[in-house]
């Protein structure tokens, strides 16, 4: 009896221990949310003590010049969006195609030396994949580019693509490993090649966790500061009309401008964190809802 007591009172203390954790970190997301949100929205609220300003204007406007009052995010929105875009359409094959060498093509040796390395370029400092873009990437790019500068919408896709390969291969690579045996002894029982049931069965059969990989990684490239303000030109106006023009996201501008900003336009900073927090908001309900989609077809 005694015994069953004291594992009855472990198991209350494990159950508080981790209701307490789930809530720290409830109430932590929470915070930021209201935080965000609240500072972020004040510049539109009737009566603001630093003055309104038109959501409209700040959502549609095309220069941001806080010296004259102006605050347009749209060709941030653009940029943003096209560099996540891009990075995503030359990112996902290659960890995809990678993840299924790791998984199920590669001998243990090149295993060894290819997960490693996978490994260290998830742990590489952000500013530092910002320097190489910066030392060889920007330099390349200006010897092709028909504008002066190498530092460009172009450049922040390559940056970000090399960003995103470790969130989407250690994802795809798990997604694989977990696909049971059975569904690739079935297929090679049917007569299938090995190339046939990777790319029929097994990849198929690991669509969520795929899916879950390349829904991270754009919430990685996206939500990118350090990396990317180094090598995207970051202009105070103008749509990108080429894979060469400088482009200036938005977690770029907060970072640049926060550390000086006051009065209204820290306001409109922290505004460009609220359509920023939608975004990331955005990519969460995407990859709930597909993920869920593809665990239940």
């Amino acid at each position: 009896m005694k015994l069953d007591k004291k594992n009855e009172l472990k198991e209350k203390l494990a159950h508080y221990l981790f209701l307490f954790n789930a809530t720290v970190a409830i109430i932590s997301v929470a915070a930021i949310a209201f935080f965000v949100f609240y500072r972020g929205l004040q510049p539109f609220i009737p009566g603001n003590a630093e003055g309104n300003y038109s959501l409209i204007d700040f959502l549609s406007g095309l220069e941001w010049r806080p010296s004259i009052g102006k605050f347009g995010i749209l060709y941030m929105i653009v940029g943003s969006l096209l560099a996540t875009f891009g990075a995503i359409i030359l990112g996902v094959p290659v960890g995809i195609l990678t993840a299924v060498f790791i998984a199920e093509l590669a001998p243990k040796w090149a295993k060894t030396i290819i997960k490693p390395a996978v490994e260290m370029l998830a742990g590489i400092p952000s500013v530092l994949y910002g320097l190489f873009g910066l030392g060889v990437i920007v330099p390349w790019i200006m010897q092709i580019s028909p504008q002066a500068q190498g530092q460009s919408l172009l450049a922040v896709i390559f940056v970000l693509m090399i960003m995103i390969l470790p969130t989407v291969i250690t994802i795809t690579e798990s997604a694989i490993n977990s696909v049971p045996d059975a569904y690739r002894e079935g297929s090679y029982g049917l007569g299938a090649t090995k190339l046939y049931t990777i790319f029929k069965v097994v990849l198929p059969a690991a669509r969520s966790g795929i899916l879950a990989g390349v829904v991270l990684g754009i919430g990685r490239a996206i939500g990118e500061t350090m990396a990317v303000m180094l090598v995207a030109g970051n202009p105070i106006a103008g749509l990108p009309n080429s894979i060469f023009s400088p482009i200036r996201p938005l977690t770029t501008n907060i970072a640049m401008e926060m550390s000086y900003a006051f009065g209204l336009h820290q306001e409109m900073l922290f505004a460009t964190g609220v359509v920023l927090f939608v975004f990331i908001i955005l990519i969460n309900l995407i990859l709930s809802r597909v993920t869920r989609g593809s665990v239940l077809k």
